[in-house]
């Protein structure tokens, strides 16, 4: 949460809005929707769990090894109540793994794909 609180004043304080500008028609609507929910104190409460093992199909979970906004306790626990989950952990990577780490990912994703074309019949 320290992230996600460093982000807002980042937002209010720096450029941070018009360098998000670049991928968001409506800035201000984008960020404050995420910012906000992720700093309200009911939010934290909020946990899908129970959910994950009602999904069956493959799932590619993806993180970034220094995704500052994420942990690998995410993914992982993705993992524990869906094990079909395929981890990929991404070094040298943040939040933005299309954007730090391209290559890796594409290449994952489509082996990933490929492995479970099958499922799609």
């Amino acid at each position: 949460m320290r992230s996600i609180a460093a982000v807002r004043e980042a937002y209010l304080e720096t450029d941070l809005r018009s360098r998000l500008a670049r991928y968001h028609d409506d800035v201000d609507s984008a960020f404050w929707g995420w910012n906000d929910i992720w700093l309200d104190p009911a939010f934290r409460q909020w946990d899908l769990h129970t959910l994950l093992p009602q999904l069956r199909c493959p799932v590619l979970a993806v993180q970034g090894e220094d995704d500052e906004y994420g942990t690998m306790a995410q993914i992982e626990g993705i993992h524990r109540y869906a094990p079909q989950t395929a981890l990929l952990k991404l070094a040298r990577c943040g939040h933005s793994p299309h954007r730090d780490q391209p290559g890796p990912l594409t290449q994952e994703a489509a082996r990933f794909i490929t492995a479970h074309t099958s499922y799609l019949k």
